[in-house]
């Protein structure tokens, strides 16, 4: 396969290679003639890799998609709001200024969206009045929610908030803002008055969870009132302007039947990470930015039985659990002194004190992750977190790194066996290369031999070909092997279901 993916059904052994040109033989001069001189035969692996009328076309595309892709110009785009939203918001960049001159903030901060729109409803007809604009019933509306929008939400961002199909709200920039559906980004129809406009919003968001952001503080994580995180970057350190990152949340909680439905795993798998949850093993979810790993999180949490009390710990709060007894922690940053800092370790630590059936770490990035061990091999089996990786051996390389990044002084091979022994589970998520997001990988942690964490692959997602739809397309294989956590499926009576899963 190649780096930027392969066109059409070919696949397997007689799968042809992209070639750049064929070597042709020298002409030498002889005395015996054409007719006389045999046909060279090459070996059948070499005669493979020659192209034929069959896979020039293929040849040609790709050769065009990459010439394609080097005449694309580094030229930023721009956001650009047209028709309809565009007269609106002309519009309210006139009636805005005389409008809160008519309006007490601290009054109408006390009011639902909803109470504010009533109360605006007479005040915008004065207004329009006074400036002479005659609007029809649908541009009033529309005028007055985008004047809410402004003055008790986060203008611009709203309309994409509400938006169930956008997963990424990615704004660099008052002229630019990107969004991502269905893995794919594209460039969103809003924009921003200016550089102060998007600044004002982006403090009224870390505000909202008692955080700042400014000059001196110019990075900050946030959340909104649905779980979903944000991210803020601001002058010096953004060159465009301020830069807000949103991964949102779907509304509707996403379970293992719906993402197996959807194709991002089998039935197979499902079954048996209900099992995995029901069954308290400890897991880990390793994968790339955006691939899924919070949702995955989230999904496998329904699993957990109600009578178990559950801590949660994050930077920023976006879990959401559907269990009764559950309890959200979440870090808190230094104050202006650079006092008042609370990590995620020392969170950790006192959540020991709090008689947690489980804990669940949003991610782990450095030396909480030895405490996370800790608590897996001092009863509370069926912790969970996520990290960055590609790889369930590169997770459990990168663990090791970040037990080593802290001030406890071990050997590499305690640390490993400290894994081996707490670690059941590891489960890959990635987002492929057409935007689908898909476990690639379940494997278990089995135990050492020598120096080395041994593992086991249950099940795995296997490339086929990509389809003319440009979708990748795949199998999700059971690699037929008994699982090593039978013995603690068995505990909660589920062994003979959780073998017949992974067969």
């Amino acid at each position: 396969m190649t780096a930027f993916g392969r066109r059409g059904g070919l696949t397997g052994a007689g799968a042809m290679r992209p070639s750049f040109g064929v070597a042709r033989p020298m002409h030498v001069a002889s005395t015996t003639t054409t007719a006389d001189r045999p046909a060279p035969q090459l070996p059948d692996e070499l005669a493979a890799d020659l192209p034929t009328s069959d896979t020039l076309p293929i040849q040609l595309d790709a050769m065009a998609r990459l010439a394609e892709r080097e005449a694309c110009t580094g030229d930023a785009a721009q956001s650009k709001v047209e028709g309809f939203e565009a007269s609106v918001h002309k519009i309210k960049e006139q009636v805005l200024p005389r409008l809160l001159e008519r309006v007490d903030p601290e009054a109408a901060a006390t009011l639902t969206k909803d109470e504010l729109a009533e109360e605006f409803r007479p005040i915008i007809s004065e207004v329009l009045a006074e400036l002479k604009i005659n609007l029809n019933r649908r541009e009033q509306f529309a005028l007055e929610k985008v004047l809410v929008d402004e003055l008790l939400g986060f203008g611009p961002l709203e309309e994409l908030l509400s938006d169930p199909a956008i997963s990424d709200i990615m704004v660099n920039g008052p002229d630019q803002t990107y969004v991502e559906r269905k893995g794919r980004l594209e460039i969103a129809p809003i924009q921003f008055r200016d550089e102060e406009h998007l600044f004002q919003i982006a403090q009224r968001i870390v505000n909202r969870v008692g955080r700042r952001v400014d000059q001196t503080s110019p990075l900050a994580d946030a959340r909104l009132p649905d779980g979903s995180r944000v991210n803020v970057i601001v002058p010096p350190l953004s060159l465009r302007g301020t830069a807000i990152s949103i991964r949102k949340f779907s509304a509707k909680p996403i379970t293992l039947d719906i993402m197996a439905k959807g194709g991002s795993m089998s039935e197979k798998m499902a079954t048996a990470l209900k099992i995995a949850g029901a069954c308290r093993f400890n897991i880990v979810i390793s994968g790339g930015t955006g691939s899924g790993k919070t949702t995955m999180l989230n999904a496998l949490s329904k699993m957990i039985d109600p009578g178990e009390r559950v801590l949660t710990i994050e930077d920023a709060a976006e879990l959401r659990l559907q269990q009764p007894h559950w309890l959200p922690l979440e870090t808190r940053p230094a104050n202006l002194e650079g006092q008042g800092e609370i990590t995620i370790r020392d969170l950790v630590k006192n959540a020991l004190r709090m008689r947690p059936d489980r804990i669940i770490l949003g991610e782990i990035r450095g030396s909480e992750c030895f405490d996370l061990l800790a608590a897996m091999n001092t009863g509370h089996d069926g912790s969970m977190c996520t990290l960055h990786s590609n790889s369930p051996r590169e997770a459990l390389g990168r663990m090791e790194n970040m037990v080593m990044m802290g001030d406890i002084k071990m050997p590499k091979e305690a640390i490993s066996r400290q894994i081996a022994d707490s670690v059941d589970l590891i489960i890959q998520v990635k987002r492929l290369r057409d935007g689908s997001r898909r476990v690639t990988n379940v494997t278990e942690v089995i135990g050492m031999e020598g120096p080395v964490i041994v593992t086991q692959e249950l099940f795995k997602f296997e490339y086929l070909e990509e389809g003319a739809d440009g979708k990748i397309v795949g199998e999700y294989r059971s690699l037929g092997l008994r699982p090593y956590t039978l013995e603690k499926a068995r505990q909660f009576g589920f062994d003979q279901a959780f073998l017949e899963s992974c067969l």
